[in-house]
C-alpha cells in the first residue's frame, strides 16, 4: 500500500490556464495544494466532454470511481477517504501563456536521445552515459541542442577531439532542437497520461517538466 501511495504521489498533472491552454506541469502535493484553496478545479473527460469539478466534488465521484479503479489511475489514500489523482487541472484565474522553452541540460539530452548512445546505438543507464559535441568545441563547435548527443564513454573516448567522419564513426540520428519537452514526450508514451493529449499543441507548448 506503502509503495502505491508512494507512486501515485511521484506521478504529475497538467495544469491549464483558465482559457484550457496547457501551460505547466506539476506534482501531486502541489496539484491537491491548488484544488484545497480553491485556486484550480479538476478537468475530467468524460465521454468526450470535460467535466469540471472542485475539490469535494472530486472527492464524491472519486468515492463512486473507487469501485470501479482503472490500471492507470492513482490514489492517494487518508484517514477518511480516498481520493483519484486527477490528471489535467484549469487554474481559475489565470489567464496567460507563460514564456518558456525546452532547457539545454543534461536531463533533457539524455531524454531527447532516449538514453541511446548516438554512435554505437546501445541504451546505457545515464550513470554510464556523457555529452559529446559532434564537432569539438576546440574546433568552433557550439554548446547547442544541435551539436551535443548521448555517447557511451567508450564511443566518447574513440571519438576524442575528432569530427565523426574523421574518426570513422555515424550518428545514427541527427541532433535536433525538440519542440516541446523530451519528458514530457516520454510521458505522453504512459496509458495514465493519455488526456493530456487532448490538451496539448505543439504550436504553444514547450514546457520544462520540473
Amino acid at each position: 500500500m506503502e509503495s502505491t501511495q508512494t507512486s501515485a504521489l511521484n506521478s504529475s498533472v497538467l495544469v491549464l490556464n483558465r482559457q484550457y491552454m496547457a501551460i505547466h506541469v506539476v506534482g501531486v502535493k502541489r496539484a491537491f495544494g491548488l484544488l484545497l484553496n480553491q485556486l484550480a478545479e479538476v478537468i475530467h473527460i468524460e465521454d468526450g466532454q470535460y467535466a469540471n469539478y472542485d475539490f469535494e466534488s472530486w472527492r464524491v465521484i472519486s468515492e463512486l470511481k473507487a469501485q470501479y479503479k482503472q490500471p492507470e489511475e492513482d490514489w492517494i489514500h487518508s484517514v477518511n477517504f480516498e481520493v483519484c489523482v486527477p490528471r489535467v487541472l484549469r487554474l481559475l484565474y489565470f489567464d496567460r501563456i507563460p514564456k518558456q522553452r525546452v532547457r539545454l541540460n543534461r536531463r533533457n539530452i539524455f531524454a531527447r536521445d532516449a538514453s541511446r548512445c548516438q554512435y554505437c546505438g546501445k541504451r546505457f543507464s545515464t550513470s554510464e552515459l556523457s555529452l559529446d559535441h559532434v564537432v569539438p568545441t576546440c574546433r568552433g563547435g557550439e554548446t547547442s541542442w544541435t551539436n551535443i548527443v548521448c555517447a557511451c564513454v567508450k564511443c566518447n573516448i574513440r571519438k576524442g577531439g575528432r569530427t565523426p567522419r574523421e574518426a570513422g564513426m555515424i550518428l545514427i540520428r541527427k541532433p535536433i532542437r525538440p519542440r516541446r519537452s523530451p519528458l514530457l514526450t516520454i510521458k505522453l508514451g504512459n496509458p495514465k497520461y493519455a488526456s493530456w493529449k487532448t490538451f496539448l499543441d505543439s504550436a504553444y507548448w514547450s514546457v520544462d517538466l520540473r
